[in-house]
C-alpha cells in the first residue's frame, strides 16, 4: 500500500465538537514530514511525547491523511489513545530492529496482526464545485484506523527500494527515522528546519570559538 494521501477536504466545516482539526493550525507541533504515515507516527515521540491526549489524536489523523477533515472520528476516546501508542512502539521496534540487523519476530507478528483489519472503506462524492472528493462510507473504528498504519509499515519494509531509502536523523539526540527520496539519496535530517538548522549553528559557533582561540 502506498503512503496514504492527504486527504481533501469534505464540504462544509468540520463539527464543532472537534475544533482543532486543522494540523497547521494546532498549537502541538505535529510533523508529517517523514515521507510515510508509519514514521510519521513514531516522530510523535520526539522531542516529547506529542500524542498527549485524544484531541491530539485526532488533528494526527487528519494530518496524516488516515481520514478526510471533517470526519467526526465520534468513537475515538483514551482506548484509542492507548492502541496508537502501542502502535507506535511495536512499529519503533520493527523498524529499527530492521535499520540495526537485528530483527524483532514479537514486533512483526503484532505489526502483522493489527494490519489485518479491513482498512475505513472509502467512497468519492460530488462536493459544492462539483469535484469528486474523498469520504469515509462509515464512521471508522479504531482497528480500521490501526490497520491503514500497520499496512503502511508491512508496505514499507517489504518493497527493497524503499527501505534502501530509509535513514536516521544525523542531528544530536535526535531519534526520527525517514525516508531519504532526495536526488542521491543525501538527505541528512528529519527536517532542514529543525535539525539541519541547529547543526548550521554549532558548525557557525564552532568555527567562530576557533577564530577567537
Amino acid at each position: 500500500m502506498a503512503r496514504a494521501r492527504r486527504t481533501q477536504n469534505r464540504p462544509g466545516p468540520p463539527p464543532a465538537a472537534l475544533p482543532a482539526l486543522d494540523p497547521a493550525s494546532a498549537p502541538y507541533e505535529l510533523r508529517f514530514d517523514s515521507g510515510r504515515v508509519c514514521l510519521d507516527l513514531l516522530a510523535t515521540t520526539h522531542p516529547g511525547e506529542r500524542l498527549s491526549g485524544v484531541d491530539r489524536l485526532v488533528v494526527w489523523c487528519v494530518g496524516a491523511g488516515l481520514v478526510p477533515r471533517g470526519t467526526p472520528l465520534a468513537g475515538a476516546g483514551p482506548e484509542w489513545l492507548a492502541a496508537f501508542r502501542q502502535l507506535r512502539a511495536q512499529t519503533g521496534r520493527l523498524v529499527r530492529g530492521e535499520l540495526d540487523g537485528r530483527p524483532d519476530p514479537r514486533a512483526l507478528d503484532r505489526v502483522n496482526a493489527l494490519a489485518a483489519a479491513a482498512p475505513p472503506p472509502l467512497r468519492a462524492v460530488r462536493g459544492r464545485d462539483g469535484a469528486l472528493v474523498r469520504v469515509l462510507g462509515e464512521d471508522p473504528g479504531c482497528a480500521a484506523l490501526i490497520a491503514v498504519v500497520a499496512r503502511d509499515a508491512v508496505d514499507l519494509l517489504t518493497d527493497q527500494d524503499a527501505r534502501m531509502g530509509l535513514r536516521r536523523c544525523a542531528g544530536d539526540n535526535c531519534p526520527i527515522v525517514y525516508l531519504d527520496t532526495s536526488r542521491g539519496r543525501r538527505r541528512r535530517w528529519c527536517s532542514s528546519e529543525v535539525c539541519g538548522n541547529r547543526e548550521r549553528v554549532a558548525r557557525h559557533r564552532r568555527r567562530a570559538a576557533v577564530g577567537r582561540g
